[in-house]
């Protein structure tokens, strides 16, 4: 099967700094790169021009990368997706792919990265000799994912959440207001 063409890219990122940093990294490469600070400037740009990929960040002030997933998806279903994110959990990474996204990255994320990502096949079986992760997570990691997944299946409902986790509701946001654990 032969490499899929991606000629033109919609970064889509509310951090002007990185943002065009990438852009232009991405077009050092041969790119032909659109940005938007918000979905909705995102959803203008992708219907002039349907873009072949799309970088989106998943927290954004105006909606949320997961939604406007959906929306891009519509406006150009061909396009491949690439979710980035600082806050990454597997939950939200399950959702993104689940709703069409190509692949996920957390942040930091370079130029090179997203290339290698946009054009590698998420379905294909990794080699068997492959190295066995040497650094595991850790329990709070762990725990910081099991949390995001469960408000996740409880649609951010975080006193529902806490219910299902068998927390104090307030026990459950003092760990929400937390940056995510390091591995």
């Amino acid at each position: 099967m032969s490499a899929p063409v991606l000629n033109t890219l919609l970064l889509v990122d509310d951090d002007a700094t990185l943002r065009e940093r990438l852009a232009r990294a991405l077009r050092e490469r041969g790119y032909e790169v659109a940005t938007a600070g918000g979905a909705y400037a995102a959803y203008e740009l992708a219907q002039a021009t349907p873009p072949d990929a799309i970088v989106l960040d998943l927290k954004m002030p105006d909606i949320s990368g997961i939604e406007a997933l959906r929306e891009l998806l519509q406006i150009a279903p061909k396009a491949r997706v690439l979710m980035v994110t600082g806050y990454g959990s597997i939950a939200t990474a399950l959702e993104a792919v689940r709703m069409g996204a190509w692949d996920y990255m957390t942040k930091p994320v370079d130029a090179d990265q997203i290339v290698a990502a946009l054009l590698r096949d998420p379905h294909a079986v990794e080699a068997k000799d492959a190295p066995v992760e040497q650094d595991p997570h850790s329990l709070e990691w762990m725990e910081w994912e099991h949390i995001q997944r469960v408000l996740t299946e409880c649609d951010g409902n975080i006193s529902k959440a806490a219910q299902v986790l068998g927390l104090h509701r307030r026990s459950l946001q003092r760990k929400l207001q937390k940056y995510p654990p390091q591995r």
